[in-house]
């Protein structure tokens, strides 16, 4: 089966790692996959541009079948093989809803956190304002003030209550991006335990960025948040 498959992505990009993630816990191991570099621009190479015209990571094919976003990848693969694995949405109803609410509110942190960490990437020099800066900086850290307090009430470890699901496969890479640009581990206490508690997930660990591997160094982006 996993030979059907086909995966590009890129290290360090939430997204790919979601992908992989649930090809580890779906244990489809052995499939086809290619480690692109974004500073190289291969991204938008002949190879990504035939399965994804958008020329983003991650690329994924199942047989004849293309899905590029990661969350419609991720879904697949757990409706596909949901008898394979772990199995990554709940059958209790409450944490199955409480699955799809967090995952797909992951989405607004991805939004924020791309809002301040890619600011000086994506906005020209002329049109940049330390305003801005502010406004996005204070829009994070209420949205990561929120996912504390969500830890806070938890009826588990895990984003969705007692069972590693799909919430977990969204929200962790974005809390571990977090800590690749400084993300203070003491002003969230919560959301340091539960990152703690998931990176040695065998699933996790095996799918870690190998450009954080071979540079651990992080950046101070979010040194002050």
């Amino acid at each position: 089966m996993a030979k059907e498959m086909t995966l590009l992505w890129g290290s360090g990009s939430p997204p790919c790692w979601r992908v992989m993630i649930v090809l580890e816990e779906k244990n489809l191991k052995g499939y086809n996959q290619k480690l692109l570099s974004f500073e190289k621009g291969e991204h938008k190479s002949a190879q990504v541009m035939e399965m994804n015209p958008r020329g983003q990571l991650p690329a994924f094919k199942h047989k004849d079948r293309v899905l590029n976003e990661s969350y419609a990848a991720c879904i697949y693969l757990e409706s596909q093989f949901q008898s394979q694995g772990n199995k990554l949405i709940p059958e209790c109803p409450a944490e199955q809803a409480m699955m799809y609410q967090r995952m797909f509110e992951a989405n607004t942190l991805s939004q924020k956190m791309a809002d301040v960490i890619y600011y000086t990437w994506k906005v020209p020099e002329a049109e940049r304002h330390d305003s801005a800066v502010k406004r996005n900086k204070e829009a994070l850290a209420a949205e990561l003030k929120l996912w504390e307090g969500y830890m806070q009430k938890a009826s588990g470890p895990f984003v969705a209550g007692k069972t590693f699901s799909l919430a977990d496969v969204m929200v962790f890479p974005a809390i571990a991006y977090l800590y690749r640009f400084g993300f203070c581990e003491e002003r969230y206490p919560k959301l340091a335990a539960y990152h703690n508690s998931l990176k040695d997930r065998p699933s996790i660990k095996t799918s870690w960025p190998p450009t954080w591997l071979e540079n651990p160094q992080t950046q101070d982006i979010l040194k002050d948040l």
